[in-house]
């Protein structure tokens, strides 16, 4: 199994992106926003999974465990396939999607291409108890007594030409590994999540 992916971007078309890895092009599906955001020469990091068909292995990959780990969920729901999942990802964030399995709420699945009334429903009812916000998402919440220090470094990468989907899951990579001083530190935690979104800035890509 493939579960991760490290290398430089060599194509990119509208759903798919191929990676060096070791000499080696590998394709990989990803959603419409990722591939929009990543440029031939980038160095990528993503989190993959491989789906073995009787005729066809395919390879998918996501910037953020959380988003891995809600396309595994849809899969496990009758009537989505990794087309369809993908579709939910690219429409919908992983908090959108917690939000509204938490509201028994199927009307953000029906929005999405390809995802009928019924299979919205089973989306809502199948993942009911099982998709987690992550600690990122959580502390960015503006509600009283949270942490303001997340929601200030998603504000300052936005304000330097990431989106702030992409900004979330940058410093949501980052925080696990951050030390406890850091987690605390707007510039720290700015610094670090820099870092790991690379050297070069996404144009033309807004929250």
């Amino acid at each position: 199994m493939i579960s991760s992916l490290r290398g430089a971007v060599v194509h990119v078309e509208s759903d798919t992106v191929v990676v060096e890895v070791g000499g080696v092009g590998l394709s990989v599906a990803v959603t419409a926003q990722l591939a929009r955001q990543t440029h031939v020469g980038d160095q990528i990091a993503l989190h993959t999974t491989l789906i073995v068909r009787e005729d066809s292995l395919s390879l998918f990959g996501f910037d953020s465990r959380d988003d891995l780990a809600v396309f595994t969920l849809l899969l496990g729901v009758t009537g989505v396939g990794p087309k369809s999942a993908l579709g939910v990802l690219a429409t919908l964030s992983v908090a959108q999607i917690a939000d509204a399995v938490s509201a028994d709420d199927d009307a953000p699945f029906r929005r999405v291409s390809g995802i009928g009334p019924k299979t919205a429903k089973l989306i809502v009812v199948q993942l009911a108890g099982k998709v987690a916000v992550s600690d990122v998402a959580a502390t960015t919440d503006t509600a009283p007594g949270r942490t303001e220090i997340a929601p200030q470094v998603v504000q300052a990468l936005v304000g330097l030409g990431w989106s702030e989907r992409v900004a979330i899951e940058a410093l949501e990579g980052v925080i696990p590994d951050a030390d406890p001083a850091d987690r605390q530190s707007v510039p720290a935690l700015l610094r670090l999540t820099l870092a790991a979104l690379g050297p070069s800035r996404k144009e033309g890509v807004h929250g």
